[in-house]
């Protein structure tokens, strides 16, 4: 197969692999002070089971342009890799899972070594790089990204409870439609979960899904040892004990020892000559030796099943292991949160030949040559272009045009203006791809489809427009489409979203992805988009219709968590404008905002993370508006990106402002009037980001207590005029906290209007009257945070 002398580096490698990575467990745990006497754990067992595995691969098979997700809890295997290859420090090691030091779970945000994709949530890592293999087709069919370079392979590493997650099937479907080339998952087969042991026959199961979906399979069951064993006199018989051994007896037997499994073997296989003999032939070390040398950790079996693989299908590796490989937990059904004792350390510590002091050693307690392990690593393919992230400049963006109708809602003009930008032939245009979980038309993605068509790997012709049948829609196929249509699942969505996003780094090549979808079913996809931002994916997602501004929708179709979790999304900035001028000037923001990268202060003007950058949401309505008629200066540019303006400013001594976002600002703007009637000086802010104001605010704050004395955010700039006996009467279509907290900016009295229950079936006066969000309520509210003079249109109004 290859040169002796490779193997037994390799195989000093996957010691020493095994050791750092155990080591830095129990450092952690055992030997580094703990102020708070909590566990740090680190899944000693589960890192074990792979350590055969990663040290096959890189070491050996993967290439630069390869990229891989790691299992989530093999993470002390992948640090100690990193640490041998010069990528990852002893300091980071000794800090595992301590502030700063190597993360509990690979991370591209958090960590120093080169870690390709994050993973922890289980499933999302493994799908994710499916999703990357279609980002790369589309790259490579659109001729973006360094010249010449090879198409990568996308590498999950699964665990096997991993694909008990439904977004892993709902990704192989997906995949399946896609025609997804260069992605392998290899399946940590340690018949063990978090806590049981898997059921008999999954195994056959996971073939059949695999096969079904046009993947290859590649079972890796028997090691070099066993598959020797097995062409000895009596072999047969062996094997085929091993193959109906259920998965329980095989994982204590494991754990027991040699002197168990020579019990039951002889128990089970005894007096029948051949058999017996070649159990007596071994001793009880090589006997545990033989029975737990199972395909998966094989270097030999692993190398040659990788280096078999000659095509662009996708592969699963389906790799039988034991959990806790290697160690003295090996297959105890207890092992996934155990920890080796100090005793158990020090039995290790032995058998690895790593003498006290020297466990950090990179080639400590190795019989080879420094020089020579060193030698072999300067040239691991893997590293040979050092590091491994790419680049794309960022794009200009062009100005936006807003749409002239006078009468119109954000998600038509929305369409509208990525139809007006298809027209043209501007870079950040022929950057855009858009995606959408089956409701392209319905999102109005459908102008700019007609016009940039659908992404495949072929053509594939329009049946409609061939049999000239009448159709508004224009749904023709090819490599050069810019819009990707995806089946129904919102989490296959914001995976796609995050591959797309992170295109300029994984390949060379920036993208501008845009997803839509109806807004609420984020909280269908909530734990792939928290794992997109988590890796810094750059993306827009535009939610429409929202709210129950959705009116004959009904029940949960009308969202209400929504804002709040726009809020709260790390990675995420949150907009809901109520007129398309906003959003045009909003769009242009984010377009640029997506492809920041500088690490600068808080912008001083606002306070917000700017520089930084991130991804956008925005949260349109159906709701058709009158539009103001209106040129809109710098400064109400600026403050809309921001968060907020006045739409009427309050005059010195304003009684009541109300502060609206989104889809009701007609019903405030009507209340406005009305109360002005009644009232002195009554404002009305328009709010188009609680998040931005809201963030600002803590930051500015945050910034006082650290000694900026002069730092001040733009909503504390907005309301510092209003004096202290104005109330304020905040209101949006969701839920009331989105806003309510305006009042604490300076200590004013509010009442904060939204909605806290599902809605039902109904007209929007009905509906707005029903959740206290129309006209009358906003008029009612004042009164309440502003009381003394009647207000004579309550009675009318209510």
């Amino acid at each position: 197969m290859r040169a002796s002398s490779d193997l037994e580096i390799l195989s000093a490698l996957e010691r020493k692999v095994l050791w750092l990575a155990s080591w830095t467990i129990h450092n952690a745990n055992h030997l580094r002070p703990s102020s708070d006497g909590l566990k740090v754990g680190g899944h000693q067992a589960s890192s074990a089971s792979l350590a055969t595995i990663m040290t096959a691969l890189y070491f050996h098979t993967l290439r630069p342009q390869d990229r891989v997700a790691v299992k989530p809890h093999a993470s002390p295997i992948f640090h100690a890799i990193q640490y041998l290859l010069g990528a990852q420090t002893r300091e980071k090691l000794e800090a595992f899972r301590a502030y700063k030091g190597a993360q509990s779970y690979p991370s591209r945000t958090k960590d120093t070594d080169d870690v390709d994709f994050s993973t922890g949530s289980v499933g999302l890592g493994v799908a994710q790089t499916l999703f990357a293999s279609l980002a790369q087709d589309y790259v490579r069919a659109h001729g973006l990204g360094p010249q010449g370079r090879p198409e990568g392979r996308m590498i999950a590493l699964v665990g096997d409870a991993e694909l008990d997650e439904g977004n892993v099937f709902e990704a192989l479907l997906e995949g399946w439609k896609h025609d997804v080339r260069n992605t392998w998952w290899i399946v940590d087969y340690n018949r063990q979960s978090l806590d049981a042991v898997v059921r008999e026959g999954l195994y056959e199961r996971f073939v059949g899904i695999f096969e079904a979906m046009g993947w290859q399979v590649v079972v890796l069951k028997y090691g070099s040892l066993q598959q020797a064993a097995f062409r000895e006199q009596g072999g047969a018989r062996l094997k085929a004990w091993i193959d109906t051994c259920p998965n329980g007896e095989y994982s204590a037997l494991t754990f027991q020892g040699g002197a168990a499994w020579r019990k039951r073997l002889l128990d089970d296989l005894g007096d029948q000559g051949d058999v017996t003999a070649l159990i007596e032939r071994r001793s009880d070390a090589e006997l545990s030796a033989l029975m737990t040398n199972l395909g998966g950790h094989d270097l030999p079996t692993v190398m040659e099943a990788f280096d078999a693989i000659d095509h662009d299908r996708p592969v699963c590796f389906l790799c039988y292991t034991v959990k806790g490989f290697g160690l003295p937990l090996a297959g105890h059904k207890d092992n996934h949160a155990g920890l080796m004792t100090p005793a158990q350390v020090e039995t290790l510590r032995a058998a690895m030949n790593v003498r006290p002091g020297h466990e950090w050693e990179p080639f400590e307690g190795l019989a080879l040559p420094q020089a020579t392990l060193r030698d072999f690593l300067a040239k691991v393919p893997f590293r040979r272009e050092g590091t491994r992230r790419l680049s794309d400049p960022a794009l200009p963006v062009p100005a936006l045009v807003t749409p002239p109708n006078p009468s119109l809602s954000t998600q038509a003009g929305f369409g509208l203006i990525l139809q007006e930008m298809a027209r043209g032939d501007s870079a950040l245009a022929g950057r855009i791809v858009t995606t959408s979980p089956d409701v392209t038309v319905s999102t109005n993605l459908g102008p700019w489809v007609n016009r940039r068509g659908l992404f495949a790997q072929r053509e594939l012709i329009d049946v409609f427009k061939r049999e000239r049948i009448p159709s508004t829609f224009n749904w023709e196929f090819s490599p050069k489409g810019q819009h990707l249509e995806l089946g129904i699942a919102e989490m296959n969505l914001f995976l796609m979203l995050s591959a797309l996003g992170l295109s300029h780094s994984l390949f060379g090549a920036r993208l501008i992805p845009i997803g839509t979808l109806y807004d609420p079913f984020i909280c269908r996809g909530l734990d792939a988009l928290n794992y997109a931002c988590y890796q810094d994916a750059r993306f827009i997602v535009v939610a429409t219709p929202s709210g129950i501004t959705l009116a004959p929708e009904g029940g949960a179709h009308q969202s209400i968590s929504t804002p709040l979790i726009g809020m709260a999304q790390d990675g995420l900035a949150s907009f809901e404008p109520a007129f398309v001028d906003e959003l045009a000037v909003l769009m242009g923001f984010a377009f640029d905002y997506v492809q920041r990268e500088g690490a600068g202060p808080d912008e001083d003007h606002n306070w917000l993370r700017d520089a930084t950058g991130g991804s956008v949401y925005f949260r349109l309505s159906t709701r058709p508006l009158a539009q103001p008629q209106r040129t809109l200066t710098d400064t109400q540019k600026r403050h809309m990106v921001d968060g907020a303006y006045w739409l009427r400013e309050p005059g010195p001594n304003a009684e009541v402002v109300i502060a609206v976002q989104g889809a009701v600002t007609p019903e405030a703007i009507e209340a406005v009037g009305l109360i002005a009637e009644d009232r002195r000086d009554v404002g009305l802010l328009a709010v188009t980001s609680a998040d931005r104001l809201n963030a600002g605010w803590t930051a500015a704050a945050r910034a006082r207590e650290h000694g900026v004395l002069n730092a001040q955010s733009h909503v504390e700039r907005l309301l510092a005029p209003l004096p202290r006996h104005c109330g304020l009467v905040t209101v949006i279509d969701g839920h009331p906290a989105t806003l309510g907290w305006l009042g604490s900016v300076h200590g004013h009295r509010v009442r904060a209007l939204g909605v806290e229950h599902f809605g039902q079936t109904g007209t929007l006066q009905d509906l707005y009257r029903h959740h206290g969000i129309d006209t009358a309520a906003m008029v009612a509210a004042a009164q309440a945070v502003a009381p003394g003079r009647p207000m004579r249109h309550l009675r009318a109004l209510g």
